[in-house]
């Protein structure tokens, strides 16, 4: 016999897994967590693309470098560059975590009524096993 409110349950579950999928794979971690791997992926992100970037710019001025090799003030050219990539680094980080806290809050939220579901859905299956 067909349960019309069982399928009626599975289907919106189904749906919600459809849409949600991020939601649901970010419900394995708890919210420090998430927020330490979404961290850790930006730190070596900029740190990447900063690495890059000076790359290009040295090679862009690479003739400027090696005709001026001697008289460059080298210690005060780290010390510019570092604190660029720290600023940069702080920045950075200080965005993904908010972005990824509020991204994480919200899908708990969404995730909430996902829960209710299944509970209905447990509920639907232990009232069948009694029935039966």
């Amino acid at each position: 016999m067909l349960n019309n409110e069982k399928i009626n349950v599975m289907s919106k579950l189904a749906l919600f897994e459809q849409k949600n999928k991020e939601d649901i794979s970010m419900s394995k971690y708890y919210k420090t967590d998430y927020i330490r791997l979404q961290v850790l992926k930006t730190v070596v992100s900029v740190t990447l693309g900063y690495i890059f970037i000076l790359l290009m710019i040295g090679i862009y001025k690479s003739e400027y470098i090696i005709s001026q090799a001697v008289t460059l003030d080298y210690v005060g050219i780290g010390k510019i560059i570092l604190m660029i990539y720290i600023l940069l680094l702080f920045a950075y980080t200080i965005i993904t975590i908010l972005v990824c806290s509020y991204k994480y809050d919200k899908s708990r939220r969404n995730l909430s009524g996902y829960y209710k579901f299944l509970k209905r859905l447990d509920r639907i299956y232990q009232e069948g096993q009694i029935d039966e």
